[in-house]
């Protein structure tokens, strides 16, 4: 049983022998730059890996022996029955190198606003050691590649995997170096690297035995050198600083499948964790050894204090969806096109080679005129996020990790905000500027709504026209751009 039919894989090279690997380069400059990319040969590769990497993760049906009794078979993280194939080990022990290097490389002691220094250090001598590093852990058949050119494979695949580390300079990580891991993983790929298997069992080999501990490494390394989110949208963004948990952790949770069935859009797993359960800490310690979305979900309450609703408002509305984890997943898959693939600050650091190319698909459609396409920034325009003189706009949407010289970049959401249009959202109330609070109509509807936060209890307000007695009123929730209207 395939749980990746009908899905399209990601094609091998064809031409081995005479394939000119080349040193990737930038060619996301300007805002305009993101249209462009959205049609390229590499942003097509990208997507197809990532719906082939998601359809595996979802838990696979069994037919009994007498065919009358159906089971599942789940894929978690650390689980013992999961085949890793020789070249996921391989790669393996390259991420345990790494990981190793931090333990020569400690942070320098005293508190710090920003990131710790240290990490550049450690970032050297990963540059230094990785030739041979690939070179030790590279699968055998990507190493026998032929090279027409003065240009090595290793060296196209090293500048996908130091990107993929965060950045030694602004110190700092954030969702488009998780897209260069995923980068680095599609080039080996492509090449071969890895075993092709028709029931899925390399995808997931390659989600939970080499993405699940690539992100475990980087969560250290936030922790022991204090890294600054790179391009964060503050509150307004799913996560500070990845987003593939999220999307492979939602299919592992979905119904199960089997070879025929199309990639399910709505219900869960019999059993599974409720969305809900986010906000339960004693059900994010369970799960955080399993799933990979509870996996990121416990690193947020790791670092992050105070209510959730408060600190994580999105993965908070989220967790009210009652359409089950695939519909959650559907909606993952949108916001992923749209929130880090149509970004400039995500992609503008993504790098193009002969693998992941910048060439035109030639049967890929013209990108739909949207608020995430239409509203990028261009280097013509003044790049100083903190100057009061630039339009907010134009704020939000700074280089990814840039900041100046005094301070980090802080700017609030724009007033008439449109979010990302997943498949559980309509289209958000943008509330008067000129009204502080709702009228009691919207308070006796938000009062009803099951996703007011634990404990909210509305206070008095006084009001002009009460004299200044106080009067029922409340101000509205933290909600995230997508939520559903008050009542709705």
């Amino acid at each position: 049983m395939s749980p990746t039919m009908g899905i399209p894989k990601l094609s091998l090279l064809n031409d081995k022998h005479d394939h000119t690997f080349v040193v990737p380069i930038k060619r996301i400059n300007e805002g305009h730059d993101v249209q462009r990319f959205l049609v390229s040969k590499a942003h097509h590769d990208i997507m197809v890996f990532v719906l082939q990497l998601n359809r595996a993760m979802f838990p696979c049906q069994l037919s009994g022996s007498d065919d009358s009794e159906v089971r599942w078979r789940t894929w978690e993280i650390n689980s013992q029955t999961l085949p890793l194939s020789h070249a996921v080990r391989q790669l393996q022990g390259l991420l345990d190198h790494l990981n190793a290097i931090i333990d020569v490389v400690p942070p320098d002691p005293g508190p710090r606003r920003f990131g710790n220094v240290a990490f550049r250090r450690w970032y050297e001598v990963v540059e230094a050691r990785l030739p041979s590093l690939l070179q030790d852990f590279l699968p055998e058949q990507i190493l026998s590649f032929s090279q027409p050119s003065n240009v090595s494979v290793q060296a196209e695949l090293q500048s996908y995997l130091l990107g993929a580390l965060g950045s030694a300079q602004r110190l700092d990580y954030g969702t488009g170096h998780e897209l260069a891991f995923l980068a680095f993983l599609g080039c080996i790929w492509k090449l071969g690297g890895f075993e092709v298997s028709s029931g899925g069992d390399e995808e997931r080999a390659i989600v939970l035995g080499l993405i699940e501990p690539y992100l475990q490494l980087i969560r250290r390394l936030i922790k022991t050198y204090t890294l600054e989110p790179a391009g964060s949208h503050g509150v307004w963004g799913l996560d500070d600083h990845s987003f593939l948990p999220y999307l492979f952790g939602s299919a592992q949770y979905g119904p199960a499948i089997s070879e025929t069935d199309e990639t399910p859009v709505e219900g869960s797993l019999v059993n599974a964790a409720d969305p809900a359960d986010v906000t339960k800490i004693a059900v994010v310690d369970r799960e955080r050894g399993r799933n990979m979305y509870f996996s990121a979900i416990g690193f947020i309450y790791d670092v992050k204090k105070g209510p959730f609703w408060e600190h994580s408002p999105m993965l908070y509305d989220i967790s009210g969806v009652r359409s089950g984890w695939a519909k959650i997943n559907k909606g993952m898959i949108k916001m992923y096109v749209a929130e880090v693939l149509a970004k400039f600050p995500v992609v503008q650091h993504f790098y193009f080679g002969s693998l992941f190319s910048w060439d035109e698909d030639p049967n890929a459609a013209p990108p739909a005129p949207s608020v995430h396409t239409s509203n990028q920034p261009s280097t013509s325009q003044p790049t100083n996020a903190a100057s009061n003189n630039i339009p907010l706009s134009l704020r939000n949407v700074a280089h990814e990790g840039q900041r100046p010289a005094n301070g980090p970049v802080s700017a609030p959401p724009p007033k008439s905000f449109v979010g990302t249009a997943a498949p559980w959202a309509k289209q958000p109330r943008v509330q008067s500027p000129t009204t502080a609070f709702p009228s009691q109509t919207e308070q006796r509807n938000i009062s009803q709504t099951p996703r007011l936060p634990p404990n909210f209890n509305p206070r008095p307000v006084a009001t002009a026209q009460s004299g200044g007695e106080a009067a029922t009123g409340m101000p509205p929730p933290t909600r995230a751009p997508w939520a559903k209207p008050p009542g709705s």
